[in-house]
C-alpha cells in the first residue's frame, strides 16, 4: 500500500510540476517551478499587508523612520537597476515599494511580495547603523525577488494534494484543478506571508542575494559579519522571528565570508 501511495504521490507531483512555470532566480541562477502566478501571490500579499497596517502603530521616532525609508529606497533603486540591466524589466512591475517602521519590541523585519517592507523598532538596537540595517533589508528583499513565498505556496499546494492523494490524482489526471481555489484553500489553512518560515536553503539564498543587494546600494557588505555576530549574541535571550528555520549562526557567518569577495565587486563607496 505504501508503494502505491508513493507512486501516486509522484504522479501527482509530476502533473503539478508540468502545469507550473519554470523561472530562474536572479544572481544565483537557481531554477524553480512555481504553481501560482505573480498576480495571485501579489493579490494575497497585498490583502495581508493591508490587514497588518490597519492594526500596526507607526513609529513616532522621525529620525529612525526617515532612516528606514532612506535605506529601503536605496535598496529598491539598486534592485530595480539590476533587474532592468539584466533583461528582467518585466519583474520590476511586480514591485510597488513601501517602507514602514512600526512600534514593536520584536527583533524583526519583513518584506512582502510586491515590496511592502516593515521594520520593527526592536531590530534597530541590534543593527545599530544604516549599513547593518541594509544587510537585514537586503535579505528580506531577496526573499521577494527570489519569489520564495510563491515557492512555499507551491509546496503547500503539492502537500495538499498528498493529503488527499486519491482525489488529487483523479483531479490532476482530469486536468480539472482550479489553481485559485487551491490557493484560497491553502491560505485558509493559515498561510501568512509576514510570518512565513522559509527553508534553510531559501534563507541561505536570501543571505547571498541580500549581501549583494546591500553592496549594490552603496553599503559595505563587510558589516554583515559583525551584525550577525551581534544577532547571535542577542538571540540567546530573544530569538528573532524572521530567523525561523535559519542556518546555524556559525554556518551563516561562514557562508557570508565565502560570498564576500563576490559582494565586494558590486560595492562602491
Amino acid at each position: 500500500m505504501k508503494n502505491v501511495k508513493a507512486i501516486l504521490l509522484t504522479l501527482v507531483t509530476a502533473v503539478l510540476v508540468s502545469c507550473g512555470t519554470t523561472s530562474t532566480v536572479p544572481l544565483t541562477g537557481r531554477k524553480q517551478t512555481l504553481l501560482v502566478s505573480d498576480g495571485e501571490v501579489l493579490t494575497l500579499a497585498n490583502q495581508q499587508y493591508q490587514e497588518f497596517m490597519k492594526s500596526a502603530k507607526a513609529s513616532t521616532n522621525a529620525t529612525n523612520t526617515a532612516m528606514v525609508k532612506r535605506v529601503g529606497q536605496k535598496l529598491a533603486s539598486a534592485v530595480t537597476n539590476y533587474l532592468n540591466s539584466n533583461g528582467l524589466s518585466a519583474e520590476v512591475q511586480n514591485f510597488s515599494w513601501e517602507f514602514n517602521l512600526v512600534q514593536d519590541k520584536q527583533v524583526n523585519a519583513w518584506c512582502m511580495p510586491g515590496g511592502k517592507i516593515v521594520v520593527y523598532e526592536g531590530l534597530l538596537p541590534v543593527t545599530q547603523d544604516e549599513a547593518s540595517l541594509a544587510i537585514v533589508l537586503g535579505h528580506e528583499i531577496a526573499h521577494a525577488v527570489a519569489k520564495h513565498s510563491a515557492e512555499q505556496l507551491s509546496t503547500q499546494m503539492k502537500q495538499q494534494y498528498g493529503v488527499q492523494i486519491g482525489s488529487a490524482v483523479a483531479g490532476a489526471l482530469g486536468m480539472g484543478t482550479n489553481t485559485q481555489s487551491i490557493v484560497q484553500a491553502v491560505v485558509a489553512q493559515g498561510f501568512n506571508f509576514k510570518n512565513l518560515s522559509y527553508s534553510r536553503s531559501h534563507e541561505s539564498e536570501a543571505d547571498h542575494m541580500g549581501l549583494i543587494f546591500a553592496a549594490m546600494a552603496g553599503y559595505d557588505p563587510q558589516v554583515a559579519i559583525t551584525f550577525w555576530q551581534r544577532m547571535s549574541a542577542s538571540s540567546s535571550s530573544q530569538t528573532a522571528e524572521f530567523l525561523s528555520d535559519h542556518p546555524s549562526d556559525a554556518t551563516r557567518i561562514k557562508q557570508i565570508q565565502g560570498w564576500m569577495s563576490e559582494a565586494l565587486k558590486y560595492y562602491k563607496k
